[in-house]
């Protein structure tokens, strides 16, 4: 269990992040066209996991366009916004934004995702919502980095998030 805070106070989370160097855990995550994506979906690619509350807060929107900004200087690598949004509030977020790159995966049917990567808040106004992390998977999907951010107004540390990923992309050619 991560302790982290919300405007200084403290809440927590079902677990932590998996190790770097372990192999991700699979999932089940829906698009905005109501089809379900897991690792397999990605095969081959790096991953940027951009994990958030809800769309519909600022930062988590901040981390949503700075990732769709930064992460085209990653060759092969997709970022992966997931969050407990309804796949059509995400869709609508991403066409007022302007978001074409990042893909938007809503935990809708897969509650266990929030265990499984222990990123589900359990306590506080946020219980049920997914904590702000970020994790970077490689080609074979294996854990290269991660960020719990531990104050969940904060925006995460994008450089050493897409840093991780240009090195697992260049490990991966």
């Amino acid at each position: 269990m991560a302790t982290i805070t919300l405007k200084g106070n403290p809440i927590h989370t079902s677990g932590d992040l998996p190790a770097v160097g372990t192999k991700a855990p699979d999932f089940r995550l829906t698009k905005a066209d109501l089809s379900d994506v897991g690792l397999k979906d990605y095969a081959g690619k790096v991953k940027i996991l951009n994990i958030v509350p809800s769309l519909d807060t600022g930062t988590c929107a901040a981390s949503a366009r700075a990732f769709e900004i930064k992460a085209g200087s990653v060759p092969g690598a997709v970022v992966l916004t997931v969050s407990r949004d309804l796949p059509f509030a995400q869709a609508r977020f991403c066409k007022a934004e302007g978001i074409e790159h990042v893909v938007t995966l809503s935990a809708l049917r897969d509650l266990a995702f929030g265990k499984d990567w222990g990123v589900a808040i359990v306590d506080g106004p946020m219980a049920g919502l997914l904590s702000r992390a970020v994790a970077v998977l490689d080609a074979a999907d294996r854990v290269v980095y991660t960020q719990q951010v531990p104050e969940i107004a904060q925006e995460p540390d994008y450089a050493a998030a897409l840093e991780a990923a240009r090195k697992a992309a260049m490990s991966s050619y």
